[in-house]
């Protein structure tokens, strides 16, 4: 029987993975590659929040570790911040933390993100699933479920 090396926190901060990968209760997990409609989503939201930061007061920040609870970090694939200086792993609950299902991904394994980010406080949960035709997106605030609605692509993808 093969035996799993854990990797203390500490370890896992200060190393660079290729590609990035987050850490759970130790143990290292391998984040799905996204494809050509996840890069885009991902893109546009990045720009459309971009664009509001200063009126908004936020920063986007994509693929950044977040640690979530003492034993675990996960890489969201949009973090949205208020404005400041911040540590590379992000130690405080940022305003909103956004995952895009990629074809690998499963919902179970996508909710299991949005329970840490719930329990570390994020105020904000957007899940995106793009494999419905028009694409569906789940938005849930900390301690509340989520509600599931069309995704609004048209909005993001106009100045």
């Amino acid at each position: 029987m093969a035996t799993k090396t854990l990797v203390p926190i500490e370890t896992y901060e200060h190393t660079t993975y290729h590609p990035d990968q987050e850490l759970i209760d130790g143990e290292l997990r391998e984040r799905n590659v996204g494809t050509f409609e996840h890069a885009k989503i991902q893109a546009l939201l990045t720009a459309w929040f971009h664009r509001q930061r200063n009126s908004w007061s936020v920063q986007p920040l994509t693929e950044c570790r977040v640690r979530v609870s003492p034993t675990r970090t996960r890489i969201p694939d949009l973090t949205i911040v208020g404005r400041g200086a911040f540590p590379q792993v992000l130690v405080d609950p940022p305003l909103i933390a956004i995952e895009i299902l990629s074809p690998d991904d499963t919902p179970g394994n996508l909710f299991d993100k949005a329970n840490d980010y719930d329990k570390m406080g994020v105020g904000n949960i957007w899940l995106v699933d793009l494999k419905p035709a028009q694409g569906r997106y789940f938005l849930g605030n900390a301690g509340t479920t989520y509600k599931s609605s069309p995704f609004p692509t048209q909005k993001f993808a106009s100045t």
